[in-house]
């Protein structure tokens, strides 16, 4: 009793304490009631609970993860394969699984370096749509030395060139999609800075020693007939029986083939021997390219003769010039730049000999 009329008193002689007890009855109610936060329920949705168990062992130092190799060996590694640092490489990701492998040439076909465990990588099965989706995207896609990050958060990742031309031909949007170290990912692939310092280094290597393309083919899972037999409901199924020819050719011959686009699909020829190493990157059909290619305005008829304001007096003739230079690459936009050097000149006129243009 005497304890109750002590916090009633204190309590009267406070003004402010009835303002401080409700604010935090508030507060607490919130914290109680608050639903778990956006990033949560993207990474616990969608049968995540791997990657939350591998990011779990990553915070707790726990590395390499299970099924890593031995990125210390890696001279050794390549010796015994009969390869070398420079080689050209191909990279294949399977979603489902959280693997990479990486592939290196070894003459006319490629062998298998490494599987290594993806950490972490963000969203569901199926393409990546829109930028801000958070989602990982499905495709053949193909990194360049521009395409190297060496700096930034992520200083050693791999940019995958995404959108692709068949993405654009969808009008997907996104852009910076990663294979970049940690193991937290927002649309990217997260492999633990270790793992892509080895990934990053032999990729900067062949990329240096004449390779142009390295090819990376991301797969939902691995394409077996049983895999895709169980999806066959799945609102991308028809999307992902499109890819699995690249995936069974690949599985056949060890050669990256030959892709194109064509009415919005993946088109997929066997490459040769020659090309085992560096099919080139997409190359769109008629139809597809049409789809990419953005409106252009129509253009303006000049107005009939009978219309036509005639001079008051002849224009003065003007000395012949020879035509530009013609444009070897047939875009609009090289052509206006050609036609906008022409007119300059034209207003400048005709420059004075032995004098310098600043």
């Amino acid at each position: 009793m005497r304890l109750h009329t002590w916090v009633l008193g204190m309590i009267l002689r406070d003004r402010w304490c009835f303002v401080r007890v409700g604010l935090l009855a508030v507060a607490l109610l919130m914290a109680i009631g608050q639903p778990p936060a956006r990033a949560l329920e993207i990474e616990l949705g969608d049968a995540a609970a791997d990657r939350i168990e591998r990011q779990r062992a990553f915070v707790a130092g726990a590395l390499p993860l299970p099924g890593t190799p031995d990125v210390t060996a890696l001279p050794a590694r390549l010796a015994a394969l009969g390869v070398a640092r420079g080689d050209p490489i191909f990279i294949r990701i399977f979603k489902a699984e959280s693997e990479l492998e990486l592939w290196i040439r070894k003459g006319d076909r490629l062998e298998q370096l490494a599987t290594y465990p993806i950490c972490h990588w963000s969203g569901g099965l199926g393409p990546k749509l829109i930028e801000g989706d958070r989602q990982t995207p499905e495709g053949f896609y193909t990194v360049t030395r521009r395409r190297l990050h060496r700096a930034g958060r992520w200083p050693r990742s791999l940019n995958l060139g995404f959108p692709n031309d068949h993405d654009r031909a969808l009008r997907r949007s996104g852009s910076y999609i990663l294979v970049h170290g940690g193991c937290s990912s927002i649309g990217c692939f997260a492999m633990t800075n270790e793992v892509m310092a080895e990934i990053y280094g032999l990729a900067e290597q062949a990329l240096s020693q004449g390779q142009e393309h390295i090819h990376v083919h991301v797969f939902p899972f691995r394409m077996t007939e049983q895999r895709l037999a169980a999806v066959a409901d799945h609102p991308w199924a028809a999307f992902w029986q499109s890819m699995k020819p690249a995936y069974d050719l690949f599985e056949a011959t060890r050669r990256p083939p030959l892709i194109g686009v064509c009415e919005n699909r993946y088109v997929v020829h066997t490459a040769g021997p020659e090309e085992v190493a560096d099919p080139g990157p997409l190359a769109p059909c008629g139809a597809s390219l049409l789809a990419m290619t953005p409106p252009t305005a129509s253009p303006v008829l000049p107005p009939p003769s009978s219309a036509r304001r005639r001079p008051a007096s002849p224009a003065p003739r003007v000395a012949a010039r020879a035509p530009p230079p013609r444009c070897r690459l047939k875009r609009s936009t090289c052509r206006r730049s050609l036609s906008q050097t022409s007119a300059g000149r034209a207003r400048r006129g005709p420059e004075t000999p032995g004098r310098a243009r600043v």
